[in-house]
């Protein structure tokens, strides 16, 4: 299992809309955020995951969803985006997935989650996990994902 990122990107945000702050200095999402391959992506505020999500579509795309969800079909979009103005959105991708399957990615995703309540309480605005059997592998990718929020 080939993980690469993370790639972190600035957004600013009200409840109806969102900019983001490339590395590369631009307003637009770039590298990996963009590919069409199984991605695991971060919310964080102030250093602290808040929400863990993947997608395999841009990651533009995926936001714009989660903004503009107006409770049809029980989807209200990201609770995050209301009541804060600024997060870290970073993307790790799952660059050899077989047939781009969700699996192991999804797997990794619920993973990333257990060690973050392992550490004290769930991700703030976690609504909805998939669990899956895991392996060493999942196991060991979750932990040099949460690498990235320790002190």
């Amino acid at each position: 299992m080939r993980i690469q990122g993370p790639e972190s990107y600035e957004l600013s945000f009200t409840s109806t809309e969102f900019t983001v702050l490339c590395p590369k200095g631009t307003n637009k999402f770039s590298g990996l955020a963009t590919n069409d391959l199984p991605k695991l992506y971060i919310a964080s505020i102030d250093r602290k995951p808040v929400y863990v999500g993947l997608t395999k579509q841009s990651i533009r795309n995926r936001l714009r969803l989660g903004w503009n969800a107006a409770g049809e079909g029980g989807y209200h979009g990201y609770a995050w985006r209301h009541g804060n103005d600024k997060a870290t959105l970073s993307v790790w991708c799952h660059m050899d997935a077989v047939d781009r399957s969700e699996l192991d990615i999804e797997t990794v995703e619920a993973e990333v989650v257990f060690l973050i309540r392992s550490a004290g309480q769930w991700p703030a605005f976690q609504t909805e996990i998939h669990f899956h059997p895991s392996t060493d592998v999942h196991r060991q990718v979750a932990a040099d994902i949460m690498r990235h929020y320790q002190p």
